[in-house]
């Protein structure tokens, strides 16, 4: 998979894409992530990427013409899936993360300032959000959803690491112990000792299902919902 980043400020990767699963994932040629500063696209003598709002108003506007240039830099854009970073967007979720990692080219456009001149969402495919609240820059929330795109690329953990994720089938995850088996008088479950792997995964599905309808009963209720359909 191909990632380009569109951003002011890509100086902040620099730890997040040298550092575990990503890392492995780029050194073993599953991902390739490009960072593009759009300001190297202004077309004045200050690098302006922003302008005041027509009709008045408080903060800056992103302009229209930097982004724009700067996404038909690059080689194949038109058949890439093109995405804008914006609280406005619809949630990123699990399946979401499934979906985009099935993709072979994503282009992430990260904000600032008080928004995007609303033409730019003419040339994107889709807004997504990271969650109900609102971040300085879109670098965080690109760097979530990398990470989350990322595991699920064949060949970087295996499946099995993932099938049972929480949200993956509406649930959240069974609890995991390793050694020791004690610990301050907690236990281990004996069930999870003793071998048995029927019985073993009868306990985690149970308590999956546990941990979901009461952390969660949104998500149960959704579980439930989709079982009742099939």
């Amino acid at each position: 998979m191909m990632i380009d980043v569109l951003t002011l400020f890509p100086d902040m990767y620099k730890n997040v894409l040298n550092e575990s699963i990503i890392k492995r994932a780029i050194e073993e040629k599953h991902l390739e992530v490009n960072l593009i500063n759009f300001r190297d696209f202004a077309e004045d003598k200050h690098d302006k990427v922003d302008d005041y709002p027509y009709g008045g108003g408080a903060g800056m506007v992103l302009k229209v013409g930097p982004v724009v240039r700067a996404l038909k830099s690059i080689e194949n854009y038109e058949s890439a899936k093109k995405i804008i970073l914006t609280p406005q967007g619809s949630p990123f979720k699990q399946s979401k993360a499934y979906s985009l990692s099935q993709e072979l080219h994503l282009i992430i456009l990260c904000g600032h300032y008080e928004g995007y001149d609303e033409r730019i969402r003419s040339y994107f495919d889709e807004e997504i959000s990271i969650g109900d609240f609102v971040l300085t820059g879109g670098e965080l929330a690109s760097m979530v959803m990398i990470d989350a795109i990322t595991r699920l690329l064949p060949g970087v953990i295996k499946q099995s690491s993932h099938q049972n994720d929480s949200f993956s089938n509406h649930l959240l995850e069974h609890p995991h112990y390793t050694r020791p088996r004690e610990f301050e008088g907690q236990k281990v479950p004996d069930v999870l000792l003793n071998g048995h792997h029927a019985k073993i995964e009868t306990w985690r599905k149970e308590h999956q299902l546990k941990k979901t309808k009461d952390k969660r009963p949104k998500l149960y209720k959704k579980y439930l919902e989709v079982k009742r359909d099939d």
